[in-house]
């Protein structure tokens, strides 16, 4: 299937790529240019809990809770009940409530009425509470509107005015995932260009795999808006797609261009280079993205929007950037040529270097050699590393997730601190259908509740037999034992009560993430293993390959635990540690799990290939890694460069998943591929190899195609790693003949014309396999 459309893609090689850029310039243009103005700040919560169903109840019968949507927060060392300054601030926000009638519903101001609860015991500090008219991301633009004259508030003297507020900090957070993104694009296409510059050493080669990232880039983004317009979007998607999607992107053109100046250097032309690039590297291309994205279709089992979004975003990227790499590639490659090696300064240099004398062939050789204490030294090394993982709490996201130097945090920090009562996320009790009695009975129970900076007290007088009970949380990271105790409460007969607020759906949303994500990582390993089957034709690859991804996911999360949670360098890195905001957990474990099974996939069909060729099992290890040692680890450089950009975040998360991502790649191009993998296996030796009847068939059914050998390897009882895979071509073997033609499926079909004894041919073949595998080195060098 896959030689068949490299002789397509090369006899259609100036149309594809025009259709192709055609279709994503035009949905840039229609859709992709309106994705800012559909995304939304919301889709945190788990539809279907409690605490959702109580905010619908509040909102259907008050209206929104807008009371912290903005808070003017006013401190003047000399004391805020100055005349002057009391004055100034009066003025300034009537001023306000006036000019923008269509964005703000009300004011609670302490200079237009003096309340002793919203001013600091010192003096120093009064606040006035904005509430905004709108819903949703409404809110957020109502916020925008009136934040310039927000900001542009100047008072007498030292005083000085901060602006915080629920909704502040949402606009904070959407400023920075926006730079994030700006910063990724400008600074890590920049390095980028400069690692593949360097990797190929040609100008034009360097261009192939940008090509596939932009237009990759350009395509999921087109495609999340138009998801958007049916479904809600998260904002943080835009930022995940983009660090995902660029850096696969750029990693499959990659593998793609190095695959094909390599069949160009062993003397193929132009449009069978393109066949066998496309065969080989195409349809591990192909699986590499099929894999990945089942990894990630495992965040739709989550219930929140914004898994969901994340994953059908991250999901089009993907895929994008296979089919692109696959279709548009092989295309360009077939208009190239040899011309791809135009402007090329170290062709020659890199043409005249052995395989053996290169690090990727002797480190795996070192630690094959060292086999048993590198599998024991390198497993107990990762296991000690994912020790502090065991420590991982949970948490929602706020202000934190802010650096502490960024002036909506220090407003928000500043104004938590002087008026704790007046949090801007308390803990709420729903109550329907209670009496009088019954209600005060609920009260009392629920004002024995610990964990509260002050007792819980209705919100809005009852309407329609429901009240509201709130109050602020003590601490802010002690919202499961309040939400515990709440829930706790015994209710009279016909009486219902809710555990609602921004405390309650943290906690009904990690619960909910908690019991899914057993059955998300049940999925990944299954379905992965099943496609890695298929695609090496073997049971123990695939089951060596779980293995280590979960060991170098445990490592990774023993790595950010240590960091992120218990707050290792975050001065240096300028976050303030805490819990981590769970559904962080489940993307960041969906990320980490295709990323590595994506470079699985590439080292290992290099391996199968190498034995289908005729090397033995050691050989094939060898041969391998160090055909794909380089360009794995230039892979992973590309990667950790995109998402170095990102690790600059001023967003905690975006922080927590960026480091995730490096510190996995760099353990997993070193540590892992080039030290336990090689080791592994060299214990394995034949068993490397072992499928059942079934799976050979179904991968011989998939056929590899011309130029890369036939079968799956079968082994056979032999003293030193004798096995009957046979290449295309025609052998002598003692006075027979065997004739090893591929058929048209890929499947090559073995003809005796006279019988030999089966120890004497498969001797004879193991000797000519090794001559001619030796041979084919040699010219390759």
């Amino acid at each position: 299937m896959f030689y068949k459309w490299g002789h397509a893609a090369y006899r259609y090689r100036r149309i594809i790529p025009l259709v192709v850029i055609a279709i994503i310039l035009v949905m840039q243009v229609l859709f992709g240019s309106k994705l800012g103005e559909r995304l939304s700040q919301e889709g945190w919560e788990d539809p279907g809990a409690d605490s959702t169903a109580a905010a619908t109840i509040e909102q259907d019968t008050f209206g929104r809770d807008n009371a912290g949507d903005v808070i003017v927060l006013v401190t003047a060392p000399n004391g805020v009940q100055d005349e002057e300054v009391m004055r100034a601030a009066n003025e300034q926000i009537s001023a306000l409530q006036e000019k923008y009638p269509a964005q703000i519903d009300h004011v609670t101001s302490y200079f237009a009425k003096p309340n002793q609860q919203q001013i600091s015991e010192d003096g120093t500090q009064a606040f006035a509470a904005i509430g905004l008219k709108g819903d949703g991301e409404q809110t957020l633009k109502d916020f925008r509107t009136i934040e310039p004259d927000l900001r542009a508030m100047e008072l007498p003297g030292d005083a000085k005015v901060q602006i915080a507020g629920a909704t502040a900090v949402a606009d904070a957070l959407d400023d920075g995932m926006a730079d994030d993104i700006a910063r990724a694009e400008k600074v890590g296409l920049i390095f980028v260009a400069l690692i593949l510059l360097f990797v190929f050493g040609g100008v034009i080669a360097a261009a192939m795999p940008l090509i596939v990232g932009i237009l990759s880039i350009l395509g999921s983004l087109s495609l999340l808006s138009i998801l958007a317009q049916f479904q809600q979007v998260n904002i943080f998607s835009q930022s995940v797609i983009t660090l995902l999607g660029l850096g696969l992107a750029i990693d499959y053109g990659l593998f793609m261009v190095s695959r094909f100046r390599e069949e160009l250097d062993r003397g193929l032309d132009t449009r069978e280079a393109v066949a066998v690039t496309t065969t080989t590297a195409g349809k591990t291309v192909f699986f590499s993205a099929l894999m990945v994205g089942v990894a990630l279709s495992g965040l739709l089992m989550f219930p929140q929007a914004f898994l969901k979004s994340v994953a059908y975003g991250a999901i089009s990227a993907v895929v994008l950037a296979a089919v692109i790499s696959v279709a548009v590639l092989p295309a360009l490659f077939g208009m190239l040529g040899p011309r791809i090696d135009m402007w090329s300064v170290r062709r020659t240099s890199r043409k005249a270097r052995r395989l053996e004398d290169t690090v990727w062939y002797r480190i795996p050789a070192w630690a094959m050699r060292n086999a048993k204490k590198m599998v024991v030294g390198v497993t107990a090394l990762l296991i000690l590393i994912t020790v502090p993982a065991a420590g991982i709490t949970f948490g929602g996201i706020n202000e934190s997730y802010l650096p502490p130097t960024q002036e909506t945090r220090q407003a928000q920090d500043e104004f938590n601190e002087a008026f704790p009562a007046f949090r801007t996320d308390p803990v709420k009790l729903v109550v329907t259908g209670a009496s009088n009695e019954q209600l005060v009975d609920v009260v009392m129970q629920a004002r024995n509740v610990e964990g509260l900076a002050s007792p819980l007290k209705p919100s809005h007088p009852t309407q329609d037999g429901t009240t509201i009970l709130s109050a602020p949380l003590a601490d802010r990271n002690g919202g499961q034992a309040v939400v515990d105790a709440l829930r706790a409460i015994e209710t009279p007969e016909g009486v219902e009560t809710y555990v609602a607020g921004t405390p309650a759906m943290e906690v009904e949303s990690i619960e909910a993430l908690l019991e899914r994500l057993p059955w998300m990582a049940l999925y990944m390993v299954l379905a992965t293993f099943l496609l890695m089957a298929l695609l090496f034709g073997s049971l123990i690859l695939p089951a060596k390959a779980v293995i280590m991804n979960v060991l170098g996911i445990g490592a990774t999360l023993g790595f950010l635990t240590a960091v992120f949670v218990d707050g290792v360098g975050s001065g240096l890195l300028n976050f303030t540690a805490g819990p981590l905001m769970s559904p962080v957990l489940v993307l960041i474990v969906a990320i980490l799990y295709g990323l590595s099974t994506d470079y699985e996939v590439f080292l290992v069909s290099r391996m199968v290939e190498a034995r289908h060729n005729g090397a033995s099992t050691d050989e094939a290890i060898k041969d391998g890694t160090a055909h794909t040692g380089g360009i794995i680890t230039a892979a992973a450089a590309i990667m950790i460069v995109v998402a170095a950009a990102f690790a600059m975040s001023d967003i905690v998360m975006m922080k927590y998943i960026a480091f995730g991502m490096i510190f996995s790649l760099a353990l997993d191009a070193t540590i892992i591929r080039l030290l336990l993998v090689p080791a592994v296996m060299h214990l394995l030796r034949e068993d490397n190899w072992w499928a059942p009847r079934w799976v050979r068939r179904a991968y011989e059914s998939l056929g590899e195609g011309r130029g890369t050998g036939a079968v799956a390897p079968e082994p056979v009882p032999a003293a030193a790693d004798a096995h009957a895979a046979a290449r295309g071509g025609e052998m002598a073997v003692g006075d027979a003949v065997v004739d090893t033609q591929p058929t048209r499926s890929g499947v090559t079909v073995t003809e005796n014309r006279d019988l030999v004894p089966f120890d004497e041919l498969m001797r004879q073949l193991e000797e000519r396999r090794a001559l001619e595998y030796t041979r084919k080195r040699e010219l390759e060098q």
